[in-house]
């Protein structure tokens, strides 16, 4: 992601003012996600 469009996604965010609990659920499961993705890759490739 280039620097003008991370500054562009900030500014939306910032304008939209989220609920900092509805956030940081949204990064929990974006975590939870990624890591059960690279899990299942991990996997398959060792079956």
């Amino acid at each position: 992601m280039t620097r003008n469009a991370r500054r562009a996604r900030a500014i939306a965010i910032a304008e939209a003012k989220p609920n900092a609990r509805m956030v940081a659920l949204r990064y929990l499961m974006l975590a939870a996600g990624a890591t059960a993705a690279s899990l299942a890759l991990l996997l398959s490739h060792v079956l």
